[in-house]
């Protein structure tokens, strides 16, 4: 793949206000050299976006881009994902595997929610970003590699080391050259762009939706919880639901009827027509959990507070939901795997929340 030039590079990170002029003017700085890269800002905001962007206008681009969800791979595997295994190491492991760290030699590795990372973990990975050698499970040989570190993740990394969740060494390792991606709400002046760069190269590209000035009012005024993932997704569904026609008031009211709207009166339906062949979508199931105020008569340790608040939310969506998981992960908008790891934290199994 060839080194992209500015103007690929502003239709990889799409916007002309002046949040992502700076994120550009970061990722062409930070692809002129090689120090490793932190990304952080909400989900939903494009960190991997702007990490294949950063390798795409390195000298790296002709090398792998390999992209890599830290959070997603389960912790007894994750050793093997990142750094490979012998024939034999253990039991399963019936061919050699070359892992992450060797695929992206000569390019760039991108680890996604790094916060999600164990602790043991973390002092390999740390070893391995300092020597740039990796040992597979099972061998007795290091293996040079070249390699471009990006992380990134969605959480506060200080927050995380003041509670023994992350390695305050491997954070200030990481965080040589920092990129924080705003929330779309504090861009809000990007949609339309965002809105023609998502019709331009969906499946109705040649024939899409064509949003009115008071949809695009509608879509400047929502607060875009779920940021440019959640504004994409709206399109999508437009393009579905409404191709080759009109978007106006009426279409957005079906369109935004799945998700939360920052207007009240689109709160309720506004008596859209319904493509006859569409089932509606149930709106997703919402907790709210009050929290009790905390008396000042006497000091209080802050962090403990905070602490049992947490371990009370998550007790109680668990109790909400009958135990299951991933669908009180959703309640309180976590991922699921950082919800369990919580629970861990915490010491909460699901038999404690459907008993308290």
């Amino acid at each position: 793949m060839e080194q992209i030039d500015g103007q690929a590079m502003a239709e990889l990170i799409v916007g002309n206000s002046v949040a992502i002029r700076e994120i550009r003017g970061l990722v062409r700085f930070a692809a002129q050299t090689n120090a490793s890269v932190l990304i952080t800002g909400p989900s939903g905001t494009g960190k991997e976006l702007v990490a294949h962007a950063l390798h795409r206008a390195s000298q790296r681009a002709a090398a792998p881009f390999i992209a890599v969800n830290s959070g997603a791979i389960p912790r007894e595997l994750i050793e093997s994902e990142l750094f490979g295994h012998e024939k034999g190491s253990f039991t399963g492991a019936i061919a050699r595997r070359i892992g992450h760290f060797e695929s992206a030699h000569n390019g760039t590795l991108f680890l996604d929610e790094i916060g999600e990372m164990p602790l043991d973990m973390q002092v390999r990975l740390l070893r391995v970003l300092e020597d740039q050698k990796v040992r597979r499970i099972g061998s007795n040989d290091d293996v040079r590699v070249d390699v471009r570190l990006i992380a990134a993740t969605h959480q506060c990394l200080e927050s995380a080391i003041a509670e023994g969740r992350f390695r305050a060494d491997l954070f200030y390792r990481l965080n040589v050259l920092p990129i924080e991606l705003p929330a779309l709400a504090e861009r809000l002046e990007d949609i339309p762009m965002l809105v023609q760069h998502f019709l331009s190269r969906g499946f109705a590209a040649d024939n899409p939706p064509v949003f009115t000035d008071e949809a695009m009012a509608i879509l400047m005024a929502h607060d875009w919880p779920g940021n440019v993932r959640e504004l994409k997704n709206l399109v999508e569904r437009a393009a579905v639901f409404f191709q080759g026609m009109e978007v106006g008031t009426d279409q957005m009211a079906m369109l935004l009827r799945p998700i939360r709207s920052a207007r009240p009166e689109l709160s309720q339906p506004i008596g859209v027509a319904m493509p006859a062949n569409v089932v509606p979508m149930a709106a997703a199931p919402s907790v709210t959990i009050p929290a009790p105020t905390p008396s000042f008569a006497k000091p209080i340790d802050l962090r403990e507070y905070l602490q049992n608040e947490e371990r009370r939310v998550l007790i109680e969506a668990l109790e909400s939901t009958g135990g299951v998981v991933s669908a009180a992960a959703r309640l309180v908008k976590l991922q699921r795997t950082t919800f369990v790891e919580k629970m861990k934290r915490y010491q909460i199994g699901r038999e404690i929340a459907l008993s308290a």
